[in-house]
């Protein structure tokens, strides 16, 4: 057997390399925070005085926003980015009937859909009934109006998920901060495609546990997209929260925290809930744009 020999070169490298695995942790806990992208598009003509929707301009809000999103050209080709023709896809609507998801938004979606190779029956648009009509889907498209809630501080494309649950109570203590643990269950993970918060005409303010007041609404005309429903969230409640600003000329508290945001990236790791972590784009009608 051949003796073994260290030369000085051969201590260095074996110190260096215990350096380095001793230092490992630490490095990785360095890592650069992740980001998070959204868009946002607004446009004056897409509501008429009395909020009705203007069904060609919504396409193209739509359109540019997916497009925007994905950094494609062609919207057709974009959806296609997103969905497969043998997918199974699930439109996962909001049916609270004060503000819900508006009928044309979703037969915008299933066109673009349709447009991308789905056929016509793989598609289903559910909300009250999505723990039975959309658990077997592959695919899921996450569409909802951005609105205060008594319960979460703000209702958003994270806590349209809740219906998916067995019983949607049991996350309502500590102002829904749980919410996020919603998207593991078998029915949702790994399926949403797209995040879609409607800013058409959002309420942002309010009391009590159902509460709608007209007053508390304006017609924003926009619309946020993106793959992150953590980070689309923070952009609804940062819109929220700087019109409670305009409207009442001080920084007055939701009436119930949305810590839920928040909880969702450093407790459940679903998304980016920092601001300054959001790449916010914004496209179209900039008038009182708030954000």
């Amino acid at each position: 057997m051949s003796e073994l020999i260290l030369t000085r070169r051969d201590l260095l490298k074996a110190t260096a390399g215990a350096a380095v695995a001793a230092l490992a942790p630490d490095i990785l806990a360095q890592e650069k925070p992740k980001r998070a992208k959204v868009v946002l598009v607004r446009h004056k003509e897409v509501l008429d005085a009395q909020g009705k929707i203007n069904e060609n301009v919504l396409m193209q809000m739509l359109d540019e926003a997916v497009t925007t999103l994905l950094g494609v050209k062609n919207p057709v080709d974009a959806w296609k980015r997103l969905v497969q023709p043998t997918d199974l896809v699930g439109i996962k609507s909001n049916a609270w009937n004060p503000l819900p998801t508006p009928k044309e938004v979703e037969q915008a979606i299933r066109k673009r859909l349709m447009d991308a190779g789905v056929a016509e029956g793989n598609i289903r648009i559910d909300d009250r009934g999505a723990r039975q009509t959309l658990a077997n889907c592959t695919a899921l498209i996450n569409v909802r109006p951005v609105r205060t809630h008594w319960w979460s501080g703000i209702g958003g494309c994270i806590k349209n998920y809740i219906i998916f649950s067995e019983n949607p109570s049991t996350y309502h203590p500590d102002a829904c901060s749980s919410l996020a643990s919603v998207w593991d269950l078998p029915a949702v993970k790994g399926k949403t495609r797209l995040n879609i918060l409607l800013a058409l005409t959002p309420l942002f303010h309010g009391r009590g546990p159902h509460h709608w007041d007209p007053r508390y609404v304006w017609q924003y005309k926009g619309l946020f997209v993106s793959l992150d429903p953590v980070a689309v969230d923070a952009m609804g409640l940062k819109l929220i929260q700087a019109k409670r600003l305009q409207h009442f000329g001080e920084d007055v508290a939701l009436e119930t925290p949305p810590k839920h945001i928040r909880e969702a990236e450093v407790k459940y790791g679903l998304g980016v809930s920092d601001p300054s972590r959001i790449d916010l784009v914004k496209r179209g009608w900039k008038e009182d744009i708030l954000i």
